[in-house]
């Protein structure tokens, strides 16, 4: 199965509305930063939380594009409209697009 994956130059900025950000990094990265309205569900938690990913426009992202496109390939087989960040969150930060983080630090992907 072809994983639908897009460059960080074909991300809108700002966001569209009605697109859902899945962030599938774990608890620390997500805490160091992360794309400000996100939803975080840990890919070692998505087959048992997939109810919370509904079936709108999903962006799923994580640190290098290595588990968010595992996530987009089994999203997609569930009936899910997903697409792959390549380059995820380092690339989304190498642009300069804006984060937030819960520590109370700059943010920055970990």
């Amino acid at each position: 199965m072809q994983v639908p994956t897009v460059a960080i130059d074909g991300v809108p900025n700002p966001l569209p509305e009605g697109l859902v950000v899945l962030d599938v990094r774990e608890q620390i990265e997500w805490d160091a930063g992360h794309i400000d309205g996100a939803l975080h569900i840990p890919m070692s938690e998505l087959m048992e939380r997939v109810d919370e990913v509904g079936f709108d426009q999903t962006l799923v992202v994580c640190k290098v594009g290595g588990r968010s496109a595992q996530a987009t390939a089994w999203l997609a087989s569930q009936g899910r409209d997903v697409v792959n960040l390549d380059g995820g969150m380092l690339d989304w930060e190498a642009a300069g697009r804006p984060m937030v983080s819960s520590t109370g630090q700059a943010p920055q992907v970990f």
